[in-house]
């Protein structure tokens, strides 16, 4: 139980921001936005989180799962902050249709998913390389949201 229970909790964490994302959705106001190069097809963002937020979670129970106990809180309030921002941005961008505003947010969770890879990487290598697919997908919805604010303004 002492290794079950930490990845239930992360894996709860993780499907807690998940639900709050997906309580705002494109919508009416997404399909009228022109679209920026290499924008994906919206049925893969299904998908590609689901993958990308299994990673984000079994990445800070191998974290928490390492002997380095000092960094452990530390790395942990940097991941927390990071879901906190992920959850965040799709109500400001999908929920207040503020693409601006969810662009600063995005660059922020951008430098906070890095933060929390490389304090990763340091603690348990493994935890860290999960992470790496994350922070290359923020980077591209960043470029996305970027793209969404440029053309829309």
């Amino acid at each position: 139980m002492r290794i079950v229970l930490p990845l239930m909790i992360f894996v709860a964490l993780v499907a807690a921001a998940a639900y709050i994302g997906a309580q705002f959705t494109p919508g009416e106001w997404y399909a009228t936005l022109h679209r920026p190069p290499l924008a994906p097809p919206n049925w893969i963002f299904g998908p590609v989180w689901t993958v990308l937020y299994l990673c984000i979670a079994i990445a800070a129970f191998l974290m928490w799962r390492s002997p380095n106990e000092k960094r452990r809180l530390p790395a942990t309030m940097l991941w927390c902050c990071q879901l906190t921002l992920n959850a965040l941005w799709s109500w400001l961008f999908f929920g207040l249709e503020r693409p601006g505003v969810a662009l600063i947010e995005i660059m922020v969770l951008l430098v906070m998913c890095i933060a929390t890879m490389r304090m990763f990487l340091t603690i348990r290598k493994s935890a860290g390389l999960l992470f790496l697919p994350y922070v290359v997908w923020v980077s591209f919805a960043t470029y996305l949201n970027a793209g969404f604010w440029f053309l829309n303004r």
